[in-house]
C-alpha cells in the first residue's frame, strides 16, 4: 500500500536542514523518554530510530545523518540512555538506517510498506553484524531481533503512516 508523497533532498548549506533536523532530534529525545516509562520499553520498541527513519526517508540522507548522530549522543548525555557502553552500536545502526532510508527514498521516490520493511530489515541486519564485530557478543548483537520486533513493526507501520499521511506535502 502506498500513497503519493513528495520527497526532498535537503543540503547542509540550507538552514531548513538544521531547523527540520532539530525537530526530528527532539522527537528522538521525547519518544524514547516516553517508552522508557514502560519496563523494557526501550529495547522492545526501539524508539530512538523512529524519527531518524522518517527524517531520512522524507528529507534525504543528510537530514537522516544529522538526526542519527545527534539523537543518541544527546540522549546519552542528557539521560544516560543509551548507556555509553552501547552507544557505538546504536550510532552504527542509526547511521546505517539514515543512509539506507535516504538512498531508498531517492531511488524509488515512494514509501511503500515493502520498501520500509526492506529498509528496517536491512539496517537491522547490517547493524547486528556490525554490533557483533564491535562487541564480539552474538547474543547481545541479536537483541533487537530477539526483543525488538515490536519496535521494528512500529518503525515500518508508523513510518509509513507519518511519511505518507502526516508529511504528505
Amino acid at each position: 500500500m502506498q500513497t503519493t508523497s513528495q520527497f526532498y533532498t535537503l543540503r547542509y548549506s540550507d538552514i531548513r536542514t538544521y531547523i527540520t533536523a532539530a525537530l526530528f532530534i527532539a522527537g528522538n529525545i521525547i519518544l524514547p523518554q516516553l517508552f522508557h516509562l514502560i519496563p523494557q520499553g526501550g529495547v522492545t520498541w526501539l524508539p530512538i530510530y523512529f524519527f531518524t527513519l522518517i527524517g531520512a526517508y522524507k528529507y534525504g540522507w543528510r537530514m537522516g545523518l544529522l538526526t542519527a548522530v545527534a539523537s543518541p549522543l544527546v540522549n546519552s548525555w542528557m539521560f544516560g540512555m543509551p548507556a555509553p557502553a552501547v552507544l557505538p552500536a546504536i550510532l552504527l545502526k542509526s547511521i546505517l538506517l539514515a543512509m539506507l532510508a535516504g538512498i531508498t527514498a531517492s531511488r524509488y521516490e515512494k514509501a511503500s510498506l515493502k520498501l520500509l520493511i526492506a529498509v528496517v530489515a536491512g539496517y537491522q541486519t547490517a547493524g547486528t553484524i556490525g554490533e557483533w564485530v564491535l562487541t564480539n557478543n552474538l547474543h547481545a548483537a541479536l537483541q533487537d531481533f530477539r526483543i525488538g520486533l515490536p519496535g521494528m513493526a512500529l518503525q515500518v507501520l508508523g513510518g509509513w503512516f507519518a511519511i505518507n499521511l502526516l508529511l504528505k506535502r
